[in-house]
């Protein structure tokens, strides 16, 4: 495939709830990110299983906008980058992503375990117990 081609932008288009936009919309903001860039962002997140570094604060506003992951991930970002060659979007997507899909299983599984939380397919997901 051509460099061109990689390269190309297509628009996609979706529908969502006016107050799922509004969210977006609002996190968005609060990232210092344009909604174009803050959803092709999650998507990729979503796909990738992007994973943020632990230590750093939440994504509610707490963070600086040119940090938006909180102070590990600017710093990844940077290391990552740190090479004779650039990176392409998912080529950096990849470098900065980890295990977060077997941590995620591994929390599950311990929560489970420690009775906090219970999955049923019936009531379609995961969910906290009564306490």
């Amino acid at each position: 495939m051509s460099e061109e081609a990689e390269t190309e932008r297509s628009t996609v288009m979706t529908y969502v709830p006016a107050y799922q936009k509004a969210e977006w919309k609002a996190h968005a903001e609060t990232l210092g990110m344009s909604q174009a860039e803050y959803v092709r962002t999650m998507v990729q997140a979503g796909r990738k299983g992007f994973e943020l570094d632990s230590q750093s604060p939440d994504l509610k506003g707490s963070s600086p906008a040119s940090d938006p992951g909180g102070s590990g991930l600017e710093r990844r970002v940077l290391d990552a980058l740190d090479s004779a060659d650039p990176l392409s979007w998912d080529e950096l997507v990849d470098a900065l992503s980890s295990n977060f899909e077997d941590r995620l299983e591994e929390t599950l599984e311990s929560l489970q375990d420690d009775n906090r939380i219970r999955y049923s397919g019936r009531e379609g997901g995961y969910r906290l117990v009564d306490q």
